[in-house]
């Protein structure tokens, strides 16, 4: 990606909330949309005298993450106290980790072939939530919730290596399918469990031909805040590319600072110089022990990882012969994946039909309805036994997706359904026939087209028969049928 010479340099800082009931250091529930300040106590609140502990649970989810991004995890890993005063954090520092993370030099690579350098991943809690009045000078406030104060996040820092906005549009979208597969995060940027953060920086391409991170000189970096979805974070790293190009060409320079994007009028904005590692005054947490990870719980850890995405798919493929396409829709989602599966079971000639069933009808009902897969009315066992009863011609595929309907709103099963609505298919010859001397009588005009040798006019007539059925009879002995009297008559 270049213009006028120019490449953008690109780094992400991704926050994800980590799926525990907890927060990070009290017992109070780690929640999402309940009022106002209702999930809080002196921990999370930095009430005088009270301590903090360590979650567990969100630590063992945190190594798992990373894992999954192929980090190498420090043997002792201890947490830091990051110095800031903001209404928002009431302790005036965040406790978070900045020597010994939890993981380091990890990478996660990308369908287009690109492997994203991820410099760290390391764990720290979240600060509270600040609500701005909009109003006249005299009403103008801020109000503080500290629900979110001490939920459990996990920073993923990429080393400056992505070079398009099209492969960081890629990263992202791949990271959040990576932590939904290995359950780290619901990763919900419109609830806040996903926030990204991206520093751009641009080098004209003579002073690039090196793309290694260590000894290049990297132009000044821009960080850019406020985006709410993966879209907002491509559209701000384009703009923010052009702006910097602009201003170098124009003899100005570049100011290290953070900037905001404004998703209305499509432009950054200066928010404040951007701050150093220094400025933070980091110092060990003497509140909380380091935290120690042996060989023998790593190994425990890594038999707990799920099979990744992109090696799903690609057995997906092999094993089932699904097209690129559909395995990679059905592998999106980890709860999508296991849903074909278990209808599939293992066999290739029912994946196929399983593969369309649910990528087609299944999932437009659930997506219809507001519904995930998870929350199909439809189990896959139920799907299955649909999917062989098209198979044994007990009932044909236009019949099928009337019973998937009732499937669906009712949930009941499929012989259920095709023996109280007495859907079950035609096609023994003897009930047929009289159906089809009745279509004949009725379409003289059709009949003569076709030995006139308009081929097309079968088409019509086995219309007419299953009008005639209500779609029952089935079709292939129909056309059978039809074809051997109009032929021999």
């Amino acid at each position: 990606m270049k213009s006028n010479g120019y490449f953008p340099v690109i780094g992400l800082e991704v926050h994800v909330e980590l799926k525990t009931v907890s927060k990070m250091f009290c017992g109070c529930p780690a929640l999402f949309g309940s009022k106002p300040n209702r999930l809080i106590c002196p921990v999370c609140t930095a009430q005088p005298g009270s301590l903090p502990v360590i979650n567990k649970a969100a630590m063992e989810i945190a190594v798992r993450a990373a894992l999954s991004l192929n980090c190498r995890i420090n043997p002792v890993s201890i947490f830091a106290r990051k110095n800031y005063f903001y209404p928002d954090l009431p302790k005036s520092y965040q406790i978070s980790q900045y020597e010994q993370p939890l993981g380091e030099n990890g990478y996660l690579g990308l369908e287009s072939g690109k492997k994203v350098l991820i410099k760290r991943v390391h764990m720290e809690e979240d600060t509270g939530k600040l609500l701005h009045s909009i109003g006249s000078r005299q009403l103008d406030y801020s109000l503080v919730d500290f629900n979110r104060s001490g939920i459990p996040l996990l920073e993923i820092v990429t080393e400056p290596d992505i070079f398009t906005v099209d492969d960081a549009y890629e990263y992202l979208s791949y990271l959040r399918i990576v932590l939904r597969y290995a359950d780290i995060s619901e990763c919900d940027m419109e609830k806040g469990t996903l926030r990204c953060d991206a520093n751009i920086s641009v080098l004209k391409e003579d002073l690039g031909k090196s793309f290694g991170i260590e000894g290049r000189a990297l132009g000044t970096k821009a960080e850019i805040k406020n985006m709410n979805s993966f879209k907002a974070v491509k559209e701000a790293l384009l703009y923010e590319f052009e702006r910097q190009i602009k201003v170098l060409e124009e003899g100005g320079r570049i100011v290290h600072e953070t900037r905001l994007w404004d998703d209305k009028k499509m432009f950054t904005a200066p928010m404040r110089s951007k701050e150093e590692a220094h400025d933070y005054r980091y110092f060990p947490e003497p509140d909380l022990l380091p935290m120690s990870f042996g060989e023998d719980y790593l190994a425990k850890i890594k038999r707990m990882l799920p099979e990744m995405p992109q090696d799903r798919k690609k057995r997906f493929m092999e094993k089932y012969g699904l097209s690129d396409y559909d395995a990679g829709v059905l592998t999106s989602e980890k709860a999508l994946a296991d849903f074909f599966e278990n209808v599939a079971y293992g066999d290739a000639s029912i994946a196929k039909e399983a593969t369309r069933w649910i990528t087609s009808e299944l999932m437009g009902k659930l997506n219809t309805a507001g519904k995930t897969i998870t929350e199909s009315p439809v189990s896959p066992d139920a799907l299955l036994e649909l999917i062989k009863l098209i198979k044994d011609d007990t009932i044909s595929g236009k019949i099928a997706k009337t019973v998937l309907d009732e499937m669906f709103s009712t949930g009941a099963a499929p012989g259920e359904i095709i023996k109280k609505k007495g859907l079950k298919q035609i096609s023994d010859e003897k009930s047929i026939i009289p159906v089809i001397e009745e279509v004949l009588r009725e379409n003289q005009k059709a009949v003569e087209e076709y030995r006139a040798g308009k081929k097309q006019a079968m088409g019509a007539l086995i219309g007419a028969a299953m009008k005639k059925t209500g779609g029952r009879v089935n079709p292939q002995v129909v056309n059978v049928i039809l074809k051997q009297k109009v032929e021999l008559s």
